[in-house]
């Protein structure tokens, strides 16, 4: 299959009058929509694959099914196992290109009429084009994103960025207030539950009673938007209350404040509740309005036009086998129980059990936890990449395949060898103990190494960088990590501890 994504050639742009519109589970808001009849499916083999988090399970439940009551009589709703008991070979179907590889197979095979993909800033021949200009050159995500900018005229002043600068990461890396517990913040809008989110926890109690489902975690009450409605609201009230203190403190964490000043919209934008340029544009309209921080607004419009438009693209370009043909540092440990079965109760580690912890609570942690904690973690044991991909798909409401591989195979991982990042994400227990409120009561010390206090993520960083160093020596902005390994003269006493300590 065509790395690249399927060509403008497949897609006619125009919608055909009367002509039936299968909506999948990623494209369940208005923008998805251009009137006529729409088939939706719920298929419960989407639940049975692998063990998936019941928040998520849900979520998505909850979010077809609403739509479904939304249509009305323009809808056709099917609950079924398996989508092939509803879409035939040669249906008279049309389907707004898939979000992923399997479906995107699945509707050619069945000759579907296919329209361009949306749900993005973007389109697919954007990037194909911006790609072909780099001449070899790595894509990056900053030139990506200030072309992106330049395109759209969203903060721009002509040909110059809002404020003179691109971008304002320095000035979004706060550690969080001394001797907080939390940010101070109102409770974020949560939505309502109706008999809908009832029917679908009594159908996930039968099914897990059957032994049809396996779920993980905790359910209810639902903290995530269902409906356009509910995304909508969520979207307003993060403007309200958090997106001035968003910026400051967006790589910060509180093991008190599970949602900090985050948005909570990455689950409705992959749902396809949330247009992506419309959310910025209220955002950036705040700026304008003098009633936000450039810095917060700058950091929610790049996590949004640049990096989420970008792994969606990556998805694409990179092809289907880049999810499984990489794994450049010999990362084969498989999961523990703790990670797969959300465990915290063993853990020792503060950090480590703070973020377990919340995802079995809620199905989410925000970027930080998932790069620095779960993926430093995992990058450091040497966790199976391909397993770590699907357990984050599957575990996190927002979860799904496209987002998934650049974050994880190529970001956090760093298994593609630098296509995504330029090096591994590895820290020690000092940038945690900088960023949180997670190492004063633990029972590990960040700065301490070799002995019984020895902080898990410290010592383990030091043994992730002698057991990789032969992968990486060449790597350039390595260079200063592994000198200054090679200086510790009790390196070998490290190494030997953390080979035999009981990770928990």
């Amino acid at each position: 299959m065509d790395t690249t994504g399927p060509s403008a050639a497949e897609h006619d742009d125009e919608a055909t009058t009367g002509r039936r519109r299968w909506i999948l589970t990623g494209q369940l808001g208005p923008a998805f929509d251009d009137g006529g009849p729409i088939l939706l499916i719920e298929s419960k083999s989407t639940f049975t694959k692998r063990p998936m988090h019941r928040a998520k399970a849900h979520l998505f439940l909850s979010a077809i099914r609403h739509r479904a009551a939304e249509l009305g009589d323009r809808a056709e709703f099917h609950q079924v196992d398996r989508y092939e008991e509803v879409v035939e070979v040669g249906a008279d179907l049309e389907v707004i290109d898939p979000p992923s590889w399997t479906a995107r197979r699945f509707v050619r095979e069945r000759g579907l009429r296919v329209l361009p993909s949306r749900g993005f800033v973007t389109s697919e021949p954007d990037f194909a084009a911006w790609a072909s200009t780099r001449d070899g050159k790595r894509l990056l995500l900053e030139d990506f994103y200030r072309t992106v900018r330049e395109r759209t005229g969203i903060l721009m002043r002509g040909d110059q960025p809002e404020g003179g600068r691109w971008n304002y990461d320095h000035d979004n890396r706060n550690p969080p207030p001394k001797g907080a517990a939390r940010l101070g913040l109102p409770e974020p809008l949560w939505p309502e539950e109706d008999d809908i989110d009832a029917e679908v926890r009594e159908d996930l109690d039968r099914w897990q009673r059957d032994g049809l489902v396996q779920l993980v975690g905790d359910d209810g009450p639902r903290r995530f938007a269902a409906t356009a409605a509910e995304a909508e609201a969520a979207l307003a009230d993060f403007i309200e209350t958090r997106l001035g203190d968003f910026g400051p403190f967006e790589d910060a964490m509180l093991g008190g404040d599970w949602t900090m000043a985050h948005s909570l919209l990455s689950a409705p934008l992959n749902l396809g509740l949330l247009d992506p340029r419309d959310a910025v544009e209220t955002v950036v309209a705040e700026y304008h309005a003098g009633r936000a921080p450039l810095s917060s607004v700058e950091g929610f419009t790049r996590q949004i036009i640049g990096w989420r438009d970008y792994v969606w693209h990556l998805y694409w370009h990179l092809g289907e086998p880049y999810r499984t043909s990489h794994n450049a540092l010999g990362a084969h440990e498989p999961l523990p129980r703790q990670f797969r079965e959300l465990d915290a109760a063993a853990i020792q580690s503060n950090c480590l059990r703070e973020t377990i912890d919340g995802m079995r609570r809620h199905g989410w942690a925000h970027h930080i936890q998932r790069l620095m904690v779960l993926g430093n973690w995992a990058l450091q044991h040497g966790y199976d990449p391909v397993a770590l991909n699907d357990w984050f798909i599957d575990m996190f409401v927002d979860g799904t395949p496209w987002v998934m591989p650049a974050n994880v195979i190529g970001m956090s991982q760093h298994a593609d060898g630098g296509i995504v990042a330029t090096k591994p994400y590895a820290s020690g227990g000092a940038y945690i103990d900088k960023m949180s409120d997670y190492c004063g009561g633990c029972a590990f010390n960040p700065k301490v190494r070799l002995g019984e206090d020895a902080c898990p993520f410290t010592a383990g960083y030091w043994a992730f960088l002698d057991r990789v160093e032969p992968r990486i020596r060449h790597n350039t902005r390595m260079a200063q990590p592994l000198a200054g390994m090679r200086r510790l003269s009790d390196l070998r006493a490290v190494v030997d501890q953390e080979h035999t300590r009981e990770q928990w």
